[in-house]
């Protein structure tokens, strides 16, 4: 019989037994730091599955309550075996980053002081750290001073408040006011996409109501850039507002939108131009990769993550808007209860669409003031470099394709030989990626790349360092010969293969 996951019942008390009600806030500090200190000993790879889980949280809610510090005891002994740690620096399956210790610390406080960051007058303290935040961001990334920066959870979010504004500036040009007179009966507006934006672009659009497949797809070449030319023949012609979305730093391959050339396009249109540069923005924080970003100051808003290169904690981004005015009308709330605004006030809730919300420029200030420029600067290099290193070493094996060309952080690989399929070279790649998983030592992910399936490594985590280029790079070596041999064994002995 299989052993159950959930822990034996634990002793029934109250909230008004336990000694000191503050006692869990110095137990969670225990516990975060015990796992953290541990973690580079962990496999990286979540021990249990989603059905497990369920299985280990399954219970009927307690009809008394217990103590803080016990709950929080019952909590980490459940909750870390579902735990997938992506603060390892062997994680390199999705683009996130490390959420570093000073942030993590920052966000402890943000809850801990409880500030509803909605206006200034709510929290002093939280509107005039934003405020601060926000111009170091501007200096770092090399944006237009006079933007405004809504703090929000991520690019996501980040996307769709931009895009809000740019939805009602586009439409008041044209002698409509979206924001108080919604859109119907309004003009129709032209969205221009190239066809290998992330999929949050087109779920913005879709909360906007301007649809995620009422768009104007752009090709984009074999990197996944925009092709400028063809965004001219799209726009030709064609009247009315209209909105450019490009991208800084593709998904998969970190390429880059020629965004000079696409906004000399978008002008003689008087088209807004959005950037979705969630993580590959922050290129511009180093001098050797800012040319790839050339001429994306001169964008109408920007759409970027702090808890990417930033390695602030979850949850954490930033919305950036040329024009502020827009961005009010898009986002601003009015009730009777609320505080009066003077002109230069901040208020944190007309920048991005919350009224109730944490203070969550704490995190982003602590991380700026601790990195300073020249620490995001080093990241952003040391990162790079770490991903030319691991794509120079994999790609030198037989039969092991790096597909990108590796212009940022991004790198993927599909595996395979010349007589192989397009399901056989998937097949080999997905056993690659999960032999690496059992292993344990590194977690990579994997996705569709044009006709290939390919592995992702994303290497952005605080925590990777160069050291770890060679290893890593070894380990997926060693993983395609084991899954190669063994492939190559198979077909010989008339075994199941790859298939057809």
């Amino acid at each position: 019989m299989r052993k159950s996951l959930s822990p034996g019942p634990r002793p029934a008390t109250t909230w008004a037994e336990t000694p000191d009600r503050y006692d869990v806030l110095q137990a969670a500090q225990t516990f975060a730091s015990t796992y953290r200190r541990g973690l580079e000993d962990m496999p990286c790879a979540p021990k249990r599955s989603y059905r497990e889980m369920l299985e280990v949280f399954s219970e009927p809610l307690p009809e008394s309550g217990s103590d803080g510090v016990s709950v929080l005891n019952d909590l980490v002994a459940r909750g870390e075996q579902g735990l997938t740690p992506m603060t390892h620096s062997g994680f390199f399956g999705w683009v996130l980053g490390g959420s570093s210790p000073v942030g993590v610390a920052a966000d402890w406080l943000t809850s801990a002081w409880g500030q509803n960051a909605a206006f200034h007058t709510s929290s002093p303290t939280a509107a005039a750290v934003e405020e601060i935040a926000s111009g170091w961001l501007l200096n770092v990334l090399h944006l237009p001073d006079e933007a405004a920066v809504g703090f929000v959870t991520g690019a996501t979010v980040g996307n769709f408040t931009a895009l809000a504004a740019a939805r009602g500036a586009v439409l008041r040009w044209a002698g409509w006011d979206a924001d108080n007179d919604g859109l119907f009966g309004a003009p129709p507006i032209t969205v221009y996409v190239g066809d290998d934006a992330h999929t949050s672009v087109f779920s913005a659009l879709g909360y906007l109501g301007l649809g995620r497949n009422r768009v104007t797809r752009v090709k984009s070449d074999d990197q996944g850039r925009m092709i400028a030319t063809d965004l001219a023949m799209q726009m030709k012609d064609r009247d009315g507002p209209a909105i450019v979305i490009t991208q800084a730093g593709q998904i998969n391959t970190g390429a880059f939108d020629p965004f000079t050339d696409i906004l000399e396009i978008a002008r003689t249109r008087n088209a807004w131009v959005h950037v979705d540069g969630a993580f590959g923005l922050w290129a511009r924080a180093h001098p050797d990769y800012r040319p790839l970003t050339n001429g994306v100051e001169h964008a109408d808003s920007w759409a970027v993550d702090g808890h990417k290169w930033l390695q602030t904690p979850f949850d954490s981004g930033y919305a950036i808007v040329r024009d502020r005015d827009s961005l009010h009308r898009a986002m601003s709330v009015d009730a009777s209860y609320l505080p009066a605004v003077g002109e230069r006030d901040r208020i944190p809730s007309f920048l991005v669409p919350e009224l109730s919300r944490r203070a969550r420029g704490l995190p982003t200030w602590a991380m700026l003031k601790t990195l300073g420029r020249k620490g995001v600067e080093d990241l952003v290099g040391r990162h790079c470099a770490i991903a030319r290193r691991i794509a120079e070493r994999i790609g030198s094996a037989d039969g092991v394709h790096v597909v990108n060309d590796v212009v940022l952080n991004q790198v993927i690989v599909s595996f395979g030989h010349p007589e192989h399929s397009s399901r056989q070279r998937k097949a080999l790649t997905e056993a690659v990626i999960s032999r690496l998983r059992e292993e344990g030592s590194i977690f990579v992910g994997g996705a569709r790349w044009r006709d290939d399936w390919v592995m992702r490594i994303s290497v952005i985590c605080d925590a990777t360092q160069p050291a770890d280029a060679e290893p890593v790079a070894d380990q997926i070596v060693a993983a395609w010969a084991a899954v190669s041999g063994a492939s190559a064994g198979s077909a010989k002995s008339g075994a199941v293969r790859p298939p057809d």
